[in-house]
């Protein structure tokens, strides 16, 4: 096969057998890789009514089908399972150097199944794979697990691994690759703690075939040198201050989520935003794999109560860890962000139930007896300290690390927890950027913007302005971007590149450079409509999946907070998110029932009857 690697490697930890699995041309026409592979594999793999943190569940690591090829950021690796978080269809996308790796050594991903004995870690080298001892592993950060892993099996390996908190199963735990990027949400790190896989080291010396190399080298190089031209003046603003820069457009529109989502705007933006972390704390930019963008920051806090060093924090971060908690301390986000590093935590999630929790706090409905201490917005000192008890399981840190979501319940107040189907927003405030309110109910996830982030034409402009405060429009757009984001999540790109120059600068986006150089890496001769199609045929098995888990029309929805609160100051003041008038359009656009069922046609359309 062109393209790919060509076989899968099915580890079962419970018998410690491995084998090999061809990929199927029709599998990776059809579906791609990455994404779309996961999507259908676990549809196919997970038993009904299965315990996410239970040896049936499988996870499922597969690299993207333009990963290990040098089209700019083709560095991108899906890991799905059931997700403790949402006990819905989890999966959590990454860059860095991992999944080319894996590529090379011979293989496009991993299926892990059953639960080890005892901890034990993958090492997988040009085309062999074992299962090693961990034991000594256990309790280990992720950064100290990166430096054992590659000690005992190759200087240049790659590794993904998970920290403390997968090990103890929070509910939020990320699995860290390369040391600090981070396939982030959905729990996929507790998933691993709970097979007792420590991690997964890769070392491989092959590469990737191409169908057509010279075509593919015209193509990516004319696309590559579209980018060199636009930033040849202007370097982008991604490389300069990092995501975080983003926090001027989500300030300016009024959506930037501060205290638990109750404001859009933070009076402390300034302290925390992409150009005060440039000018306090950078030390250098950084890139994934073949990606000419480098907006990975290297930061290092000298001084202080928080002195440290590690990667980041991203924009989402900033929001979560700052803004959501009331904090404008940078050096306090800043260090809680190393924690959450290196003991393995989505810092969206962690910052979500801290944020919850300083809500429930200052309702009366949590007290000190509870929580160990005062849990007052803005208190930097209480955030480092309680994303360390959280990811250790120490004191009221247990109550944090099952998500914000169980933890209001808990509390009688599950409308306090800022989720769509158990899963942490992202920091865009769904009233002020109506998309985006369509993009989190309907997305397979739950609370995610990366299903087909509307923030780029409801904020930025890119690749065509929208209206952010408009309702009427939104369901073909968001619609058709959800498909189109299945598309780069499957072919293994970052949106970053992709949104910007490998799709057509039109509102209905269309992927035709996307569909050029897959036919170049993998010869499959794709029209650019049937790769929308693929991208379609993706997100319709994600509901299928969670539509045989339990979740429907009910679930697709948002709090009470976002749905019947207006926003109280800004820009987006008196605005509520019009979820209810758009969802019945969105149904329709896509071909489903009035409760969000697709129908039998439109299955049999996508091949997946």
């Amino acid at each position: 096969m062109y393209g790919y690697a060509g076989k899968m490697l099915d580890v079962d930890l419970t018998s410690g057998k491995i084998k090999e699995l061809p990929v199927g041309e029709g599998l990776a026409r059809d579906y791609l890789g990455g994404l779309g592979f996961n999507a259908r594999l676990l549809y196919e793999e997970i038993p009904s009514g299965a315990d996410p943190l239970g040896p049936e569940n499988v996870l499922v690591f597969c690299a993207g089908a333009l990963v290990g090829t040098n089209v700019p950021t083709a560095s991108r690796t899906e890991a799905s399972a059931l997700s403790p978080a949402t006990n819905l269809f989890g999966t959590a996308n990454s860059g860095n150097f991992w999944g080319g790796e894996l590529k090379f050594a011979g293989f496009d991903g991993v299926i892990i199944r059953g639960r080890a004995e005892q901890p034990v870690y993958l090492f997988i080298s040009d085309g062999e794979a074992k299962i090693l001892p961990a034991g000594h592993l256990w309790g280990k950060t992720t950064h100290e697990t990166d430096d054992l892993l590659r000690a005992e099996t190759h200087a240049e390996a790659k590794t993904a691994v998970i920290g403390p908190a997968g090990e103890r199963r929070v509910r939020f735990a990320a699995l860290m690759n390369d040391r600090d990027r981070a396939a982030g949400r959905a729990g996929v790190g507790a998933v691993f703690g709970a097979k007792n896989l420590k991690g997964i080291a890769v070392r491989g010396e092959g590469e990737v075939a191409l169908a057509d190399p010279a075509a593919f080298k015209a193509a990516n190089a004319a696309y590559r040198g579209r980018f060199k031209e636009k930033t040849r003046d202007n370097p982008p603003p991604l490389r300069l201050h990092g995501t975080a820069i983003t926090v001027v457009g989500t300030q300016s529109h009024g959506v930037f989520p501060t205290r638990n989502f109750r404001e859009g705007q933070f009076e402390g933006w300034e302290a925390i935003y992409g150009e005060t972390l440039t000018r306090k704390y950078l030390v250098r930019p950084k890139a994934c794999f073949s990606c000419p963008i480098a907006c990975g920051r290297v930061t290092r806090i000298p001084e202080g109560p928080y002195r440290g060093e590690g990667e980041g924090p991203e924009y989402e971060t900033v929001y979560a860890l700052g803004s959501n908690c009331g904090v404008g301390d940078l050096a306090a986000l800043t260090k809680a962000n190393y924690l959450c590093n290196e003991l393995g935590l989505d810092t969206i999630s962690m910052g979500g139930a801290i944020a919850c929790a300083m809500e429930l706090f200052e309702r009366g409905l949590l007290t000190e007896a509870e929580t160990g201490m005062a849990l007052r917005w803005g208190d930097g000192a209480a955030l480092v300290e309680l994303t360390r008890r959280t990811g250790l399981r120490e004191g009221f840190g247990d109550l944090l690390a099952e998500g914000s979501l169980r933890l209001a319940a808990r509390c009688g107040a599950p409308e306090l927890a800022m989720v769509a189907k158990g899963l942490d927003f992202a920091g865009y405030d769904p009233r002020g950027e109506q998309g985006m309110g369509l993009a989190y109910a309907t997305s397979p996830i739950g609370g995610s913007h990366m299903r087909g982030d509307p923030a780029y034409f409801e904020l930025l402009g890119v690749p065509v302005a929208a209206d952010p405060h408009s309702w009427e429009d939104k369901p073909p757009l968001i619609a058709k971007w959800q498909d189109v984001f299945c598309v780069i999540d499957a072919a293994g790109l970052c949106v970053f590149f992709s949104v910007r120059y490998l799709v057509e600068p039109d509102l209905m986006i269309r992927p035709v450079g996307i569909t050029e150089l897959l036919n170049g890496a993998t010869g499959a001769g794709y029209t650019p409509e049937e790769v929308e199609r693929i991208g379609e045929r993706i997100f319709n098995a994600e509901r299928l999946y969670i539509l045989a888990a339990g979740f429907g029309r009910k679930d697709d929805t948002l709090p009470p907070r976002i749905l019947k609160e207006p926003m109280p100051s800004g820009p987006a003041k008196g605005l509520v998110c019009r979820l209810e008038e758009m969802l019945g359009p969105y149904y329709r656009v896509r071909g489903w029932s009035a409760e969000g069922v697709p129908t039998r046609e439109k299955l049999a359309s996508l091949g997946l009857l």
